[in-house]
């Protein structure tokens, strides 16, 4: 049975949300092509018919993944009262319980290291496109200086996620997240 252009669109755009959401919830090996077509609701064959693997699959869904989320969309006049928020939302007890929803990075670095050249050049685009918006965000814009105090402000942040999210301790957890925050506010960015 023939499928319409427009149905061929949705069920693409259904697949790459659901294994955007698994992918982070489960990391990349944790999640078989099984999984991916129960969740959005296909067959293997329109998966492979639409992806290929599901190296493609993971590359597109991450590079869908990033392109959501709230620091892409941030207008391009937006100023540093908006990087406060983005810094404030981002290291809440509500977007570390929330992995299969947040942020790509912190749920999939470790294992896009031990990826293919696609997906970590997906991975790699998506962080020079955060640090880009960072950047722009920061007082005082000198090009180098500003992407370099970007690129420093997401590794923190990302690295109190990942490390709030590992931890069995709920106190530690929210120490890690609460610290971060209280640092990078000494630093000049207001939360």
């Amino acid at each position: 049975m023939r499928v319409s252009k427009e149905q061929a669109a949705e069920n693409r755009a259904r697949i790459l949300t659901e294994a955007a959401r698994l992918f982070r919830e489960r990391g990349l090996s944790g999640v078989g092509v099984d999984a991916l077509t129960e969740a959005a609701g296909l067959t293997h064959g329109s998966l492979y018919s639409q992806f290929g693997s599901k190296e493609r699959l993971a590359a597109e869904a991450l590079e869908a993944a990033m392109a959501g989320t709230a620091l892409a969309r941030i207008p391009d006049d937006a100023g540093p009262e908006a990087l406060a928020g983005i810094v404030a939302n981002y290291l809440s007890p509500a977007h570390r319980d929330r992995p299969g929803k947040g942020c790509a990075f912190a749920a999939l670095g470790c294992d896009v290291a031990r990826q293919g050249p696609a997906l970590r050049e997906v991975f790699t685009g998506g962080i020079r496109m955060a640090a880009k918006r960072l950047a722009m965000l920061l007082p005082g814009r000198r090009r180098q200086a500003s992407e370099d105090r970007a690129l420093a402000l997401l590794s923190a942040m990302v690295g109190a996620l990942i490390l709030a999210r590992a931890v069995d301790d709920p106190a530690l957890s929210d120490r890690i997240l609460a610290a971060t925050r209280t640092a990078l506010t000494a630093e000049g960015v207001e939360a």
